[in-house]
């Protein structure tokens, strides 16, 4: 029975073929199927760990810890237990909806997701009983002899035996967009980084050409790859902000309330005289009912109706109260390939010997663009240039590019299918040319030698293309020893591209002598007519140059953290408007042993992380979270998880990204287009801005209610509402308004104003200033309005039912001064919000049946009310209007200097609130 496989990953890639087959008790020609089947059982199937699936009932239950639900469910509970059932069932169906609202949506996020991932089984071809077998990936066992071919996915971590121009496409596990040309002979030391172990395959990685042979060192969960998803289980999530901000906002509530009952007891029981018992029961149905039911729902409902405004842009929300987060974040710390970038490497630019510079249009693989010189079709000499560069380089080449049913389809390294689509944007297809030019014998490209060469046969000579690396092939060409073609000044060009981030290719032909019985080369070709030099690179994204830009705008810190070359991805910032110079990028060397708190100020300077590991990506994150931002981490590979998971909001790419990133994120990214992220933190923005709006309201209401009651009981009058009255405000009239308020559209430009301070609450100046302004205006004129009731001999069910239609009318008043903390009411037109306007119209005609419907009036204590009475109470719930329009004149009086834009975020603009 083989060994146990050793946990540490620097063992397989730094010892010797034999010290491992005998770590192992492995041969080289494979295990038996008896082997193969014990140590199947020993070491489990080679699959990935993953997070368990969540059920129904687990979503639905999750949507019960939250503080503010402990508070109500409490007063549930109190409320049945002091005989207050009706009250009791109130607040329980409010608990159940707001369950089911947040349930449901959660339940379409999380299938959303689940239908991104694609089920793909993993075949591997290994050697059993000396025989090579096709078998399932999840069969592989430690010591298994693997061959690789050209579209294979490594079933498991491998140490490579043989390699014949083997390529794989690591970046799903480094972040490095080129793939690694792999070598078994290759020996590093312990510390060589994950992308340098060239003697190493990987699981989940991709054999972009060549063969290959190697034995399993690992597999699972103790793959590289698997140890990263563990990480990510074992990391604990960053807290989004709205929970952070509702739990201070609901220990706020829960002690005015508190406080609040306290004082109405003490008032009834040493002023009024009142039954000590008999004030305690009310006083705990007076918190009952100052406690804002229907808030829960409203908060629900706002971040639903903004999770599906997401969807619509492409963010996919797995845990909706990421909604409002995403709109909280100050950082973006974004991977590059594959999420800045579209991790399809593309020809972009061409120089000709003479220094003529083409722009090549387009990206990606799919051969869609032009070859264009200042804008303009290239001269007709030019075009003849252009044209042997381009056929040189699809002969010169092993990928694979072809159109089935109406799409482009690639296989092969990706600088071989950049140039075959160069090609044909050039009028050159690779088979056209080879038909025109068989080929009869080949060089395949290997580091030491840093060239490709292919020979092919024409009419009466053999023909020899060649591409490689620009200093090797400029070697092998004629050279004029002075001038605009000599060698230097050829090789400064070729510097020169790469400055600017390029991958530079040159590429040469010639003619040479073969032997004439056998038709191969007689030696390595020289005397080559260089031809031009190719400058390739990982295309942006389209629009997300213009994102980085709105984010910046917006007051986000944006930061690129990659495991590509320092050099290539400081080009790539350039681009995006990230950073200007080399002073901006730290390396992942610069960060080896690196204390967290010289961490934080290198954040402080630095744009661009480059060649990092996945662990320094996490401290990174750390670093930032300490520093008081809030962080929202993108990527797709594999490496990205741990980060996802750390991050206050994960966002994970969904349509090339890993299972593991998905699993790890809040919130996927559709279309894997970095704008979406921006269109996503606009929508949480007007998100947070709505579930404002519904606080401002519900608690206004709640807070005028109580000091109705109060005043009422100060001076001896009797309840001017019971608590049954409260709850139907709360719930039913109040209720229904506040949910449609969480539909309101967004109100000005609000990428234009900075992120929110990760230490502001939600009851800023002007929200407690409008409040108390509220509060006041129904507390007091309500009081005013239930003493002139009595006074005009109204009985006291008469005078609360008079009182509880002035409420609703305030209410309904009230609305339209929520849906701006600075725009006059009666410049928003109703006809703007629909939902809105058949809410409130709804709410209003929910309590009008209640005044004619028997049953409500026997549990209400409703009743018609007259045409006159209707008209004074409608002038007196005006008067809020009033009191609100003069409220925000003196605001802006006070604040004459605030932009029209900061204005309408005053959140953003004004010292802390208290």
């Amino acid at each position: 029975m083989a060994a146990s496989a050793s946990k540490d990953t620097e063992f397989w890639y730094s010892r010797g073929l034999g010290q491992i087959y005998d770590t192992l008790e492995a041969h080289s020609d494979g295990l038996s199927t008896e082997e193969a089947t014990n140590r199947l059982s020993k070491h489990g199937p080679n699959r990935l760990p993953k997070a368990k699936t969540v059920t129904v009932w687990q979503i639905f239950l999750r949507q019960f810890k939250n503080p503010l639900i402990y508070i109500l469910t409490i007063a549930a509970i109190v409320s049945f237990a002091i005989g207050e059932e009706t009250d009791a069932g109130f607040i329980a169906a409010v608990l159940l909806v707001n369950a089911l609202v947040g349930g449901i949506q959660e339940w379409r996020a999380e299938r959303s997701s689940q239908a991104l991932q694609q089920l793909i089984r993993t075949r591997a071809t290994v050697i059993r009983d000396g025989e090579t077998r096709d078998i399932d990936g999840e069969e592989v066992v430690p010591g298994d002899v693997v061959l690789l071919e050209s579209g294979y996915r490594v079933p498991a971590d491998i140490r490579l035996v043989s390699t014949h121009d083997l390529e794989i496409d690591e970046s799903a596990l480094t972040g490095e967009s080129a793939p690694v040309l792999k070598d078994e002979e290759w020996a590093g030391d312990d510390r060589a980084p994950l992308g340098d172990r060239r003697n190493m395959a990987y699981a989940g990685t991709v054999v972009n050409r060549g063969r290959g042979r190697g034995v399993v060192v690992e597999t699972g969960a103790d793959t590289v790859v698997g140890r990263l998803a563990e990480d990510v289980t074992a990391v604990e999530g960053g807290q989004p902000p709205l929970v952070t901000r509702m739990e201070r906002f609901t220990r706020i509530v829960g002690l005015v309330v508190l406080v609040a009952a306290v004082i109405t007891a003490l008032l009834g029981i040493f002023v009024q005289q009142y039954d000590a018992v008999e004030m305690f029961l009310f006083a705990v149905a007076l918190a009952v009912s100052a406690i804002p039911e229907g808030l829960p729902v409203g908060i629900t409902v706002a971040l639903g109706v903004a999770s599906r405004r997401m969807a619509k842009v492409g963010v996919i929300v797995r845990r909706l109260v990421a909604v409002e987060g995403l709109g909280s974040c100050t950082m973006i710390a974004s991977d590059k390939t594959g999420t800045l970038t579209a991790n399809e490497l593309t020809v972009k630019q061409i120089q000709l010997p003479d220094g003529s510079t083409f722009e090549v249009s387009g990206e990606g693989y799919a051969p869609e663009g032009n070859v264009l010189q200042d804008g303009h079709p290239p001269e007709p000499d030019l075009a003849d240039e252009l044209s042997r560069l381009a056929r040189a380089s699809v002969l010169c080449n092993e990928g694979h590019l072809s159109r089935r049913d109406n799409e482009w389809a690639w296989r092969g390294d990706p600088t071989d299918i950049a140039l075959l689509a160069l090609g044909r944007k050039l009028g050159w297809s690779r088979q056209a040319a080879l038909d025109a030019h068989p080929l009869i014998d080949e060089i395949p490209f290997e580091p030491e030698q840093r060239y490709a060469a292919t020979f092919h046969r024409t009419a009466d000579e053999t023909r020899v293309f060649v591409k490689g690396a620009p200093e090797r092939v400029l070697e092998m060409c004629t050279d004029a020893s002075e001038g605009e073609f000599s060698q230097p000044a050829l090789q400064q060009q070729a510097n020169e591209l790469a400055h600017d981030g390029y991958r530079v290719l040159a590429v040469a032909e010639g003619t040479v002598e073969t032997d004439a019985e056998l038709e191969q080369p007689s030696s390595e070709p020289t005397d080559l007519t260089f031809l031009g030099f190719l400058g390739l690179i990982d295309p942006l994204r389209s629009g997300v140059a213009e994102a980085i830009a709105s984010a910046q705008q917006a007051g986000i810190t944006v930061t690129m953290i990659t495991g590509d070359h320092p050099e290539t991805a400081l080009a790539i910032a350039r681009n995006l408007g990230l950073a200007e110079s080399a002073n901006e990028v730290t390396t992942g060397a610069e960060l080896m042993d690196v204390s967290q708190e010289k961490l934080a100020e290198i954040l402080e300077t630095t744009r661009v992380f480059a060649r990092v590991s996945p662990d320094q990506k996490l401290k990174i994150v750390e670093a930032a979270r300490g520093l008081g931002h809030y962080v929202a981490v993108t990527g797709d590979g594999v490496n990205d998880a741990p980060a996802l998971r750390q991050a206050n909001i994960g966002i994970a790419m969904g349509k090339m990204g890993t299972d593991v990133a998905r699993d790890a994120a809040d919130l996927v990214i559709s279309d894997d287009n970095f704008a979406t992220i921006v269109a996503g933190i606009e929508q949480g923005r007007v998100a947070f801005d709505n579930i404002r709006k519904v606080i401002f309201l519900l608690i206004s209401t709640g807070a005028g209610e109580v000091v109705l009651v109060l005043l009422s009981l100060a001076v001896g009058l009797p309840l001017p509402l019971l608590p049954v009255q409260i709850l139907w405000l709360n719930l039913v009239t109040n209720g229904v308004q506040d949910v449609a308020l969480a539909f309101e559209p967004k109100e000005g430009n609000v990428l234009n104003r900075p992120p929110r301070s990760p230490d502001e609450r939600i009851f800023n100046r002007i929200m407690i200033e409008r409040t108390l302004v509220s509060a006041l205006v129904i507390g007091v004129i309500g009081f005013g309005t239930f003493v002139w009731l009595l006074d005009q001999g109204l009985p006291e069910a008469a005078a609360r039912n008079h009182l509880l239609l002035l409420i609703v009318l305030f209410e309904i008043v009230n609305i339209g001064n929520a849906r701006s903390e600075t725009t006059s009411l009666f410049q928003l037109s109703p006809l703007q919000s629909p939902i809105l306007l058949t809410g409130t119209t709804a709410a209003f005609l929910i309590h009008l049946v209640a005044m004619y419907f028997p049953p409500a009036q026997a549990v209400l204590g409703t009743a018609p009310v007259g045409l006159e009475q209707w008209l004074v109470l409608g002038a007196i719930a005006l008067t809020i209007a009033v009191a609100i329009e003069l409220h925000k004149l003196s605001w802006k009086a006070r604040y004459p200097s605030r932009s029209e834009t900061e204005r309408q975020s005053p959140s953003q603009t004004h010292e802390k609130e208290a």
